[in-house]
């Protein structure tokens, strides 16, 4: 069963080789670590990572992040290594000292409903305790400089995902809107879907809560876009 969750975002400068002299992304890094410290603080018996990526499979956790696909000053790699949210998930799980058990799925950036919710409901019927690690990101057009310039609608929709991460609510996080998520280069949307289906199936078990139906108790740590990429870092704890 799933005991904790946590949402941490993908940006290849969480790879500290790739931003140079400066660690421009440290804030956000240890937001990540702060998080995943957070989700395994009780030892759970497994950490389940989700990220978005091409296709929907299961991943060797053996495999080593490939950085220089993502960025480097020279040639870019071509390598198989992990794809980059699971490549940026097993970094942080790195840094962060977990020496537990650990699994890698990655889910279709444009995953329908049934892709999620097969994943979900096989996370969140097992026995043993589980941390789900969400990696993801929110729109990629919220600035001049970003990779999808600016759209307008990035806003309102980006701040409605981080309502949802901070207030618990996973019946927001499952009914994002795809179509716009895809046009506003979301990131994340389907692994949220896959972390809250999840976390929905197991707040419904009284072994886990005391109520059913109860929220999980939800923390945001970061919620920023300094590249105008939206990213949250977050916590659910779910008892």
């Amino acid at each position: 069963m799933i005991v904790t969750a946590a949402v941490c975002p993908h940006p290849p400068l969480l790879f500290r080789e790739l931003s140079g002299l400066e660690d421009v992304a440290g804030d956000l890094r240890e937001a990540c670590l702060s998080a995943i410290a957070s989700a395994t603080s009780d030892d759970p018996d497994l950490v389940v990572v989700v990220g978005g990526a091409e296709v929907t499979r299961r991943w060797d956790e053996r495999l080593a992040p490939d950085v220089a696909k993502f960025g480097t000053t020279g040639a870019r790699s071509a390598g198989s290594g992990l794809p980059l949210s699971l490549g940026v998930a097993r970094r942080l799980l790195d840094e962060s000292r977990w020496r537990g058990a650990v699994e890698l799925h990655s889910i279709a950036w444009d995953a329908p409903a049934d892709e999620v919710t097969s994943l979900a409901d096989k996370i969140a019927a097992r026995d043993d305790s589980i941390a789900l690690l969400a990696l993801g990101d929110g729109s990629a057009r919220r600035g001049d400089k970003a990779p999808g310039y600016v759209d307008a609608r990035a806003f309102p929709f980006d701040e409605a995902t981080g309502r949802a991460l901070a207030d618990g609510d996973t019946d927001a996080l499952t009914q994002m809107d795809a179509a716009l998520a895809e046009e506003l280069m979301v990131g994340g949307r389907a692994a949220f879907a896959v972390m809250a289906t999840a976390v929905h199936r197991t707040v419904g078990n009284k072994a886990v809560v005391h109520e059913k139906g109860a929220k999980p108790r939800a923390t945001v740590l970061y919620q920023d876009d300094p590249w105008g990429v939206m990213y949250y870092v977050a916590t659910w704890q779910l008892r």
